[in-house]
């Protein structure tokens, strides 16, 4: 269960984007943080404030992951071969409780880390009810036979809001998803811009 699940626009309100591109955000109506002082702040931001905001938005994107959770994907990424910053993304992206949301299963990348949670998810026939559990390649994501009726899974799949991405191949009918490749920056279906290169600037000096 996250901590955030009651208050999730409050991220997309601080800030002033709609990051799940929710047509309930908060942000569609007004674009100005919360608080009564949101709509005084114009000031400049500084390198420090942008790197740090890059940070709390792809944080904040994939259920307000903790500040240790988040910093220890992000130092796997630093060992990884390659671009750090596509690492990260790739990481990110093969948590099961975004796989679970990139395919449809459940409406919001939060209600997909408590479906996890409770057990409603198998992988390759196993039931796995850890949300940062990192599938692979060709793993096979399905939900319980007993969950497939659920009114958030029901909801889920008429969204029209945002599509399965390429590189997860899901059949709604069977309820299974299979992980095909592990995403470039590219691939993701981001409704904002993410900045990884500034989470790494972040990292290196902080």
């Amino acid at each position: 269960m996250t901590k955030r699940t009651a208050a999730k626009y409050k991220l997309d309100r601080r800030m002033g984007e709609n990051i799940w591109g929710r047509p309930k955000s908060p942000v569609n109506r007004r674009e100005y943080g919360p608080g009564q002082h949101g709509q005084r702040r114009k000031a400049k931001i500084s390198d420090f404030g942008l790197q740090l905001r890059a940070k709390q938005k792809l944080k904040g994107y994939y259920g307000d992951l903790t500040e240790k959770q988040f910093r220890r994907i992000f130092r796997e990424a630093e060992r990884e071969r390659g671009d750090t910053g596509e690492n990260l993304i790739g990481l990110l992206e093969r948590r099961l409780d975004a796989v679970v949301y990139r395919a449809k299963f459940v409406p919001t990348v939060f209600a997909a880390r408590q479906f996890v949670n409770h057990g409603h998810v198998k992988v390759n026939g196993q039931r796995v009810n850890i949300p940062s559990y990192r599938v692979s390649e060709g793993d096979v994501i399905e939900v319980r036979d007993r969950s497939k009726q659920l009114a958030v899974v029901l909801e889920a799949v008429q969204l029209a809001e945002r599509d399965v991405p390429d590189y997860i191949e899901a059949d709604h009918s069977k309820m299974t998803a299979r992980f095909v490749r592990t995403p470039a920056l590219g691939d993701v279906p981001y409704a904002v811009m993410m900045e990884p290169h500034l989470v790494i600037e972040f990292y290196a000096q902080n």
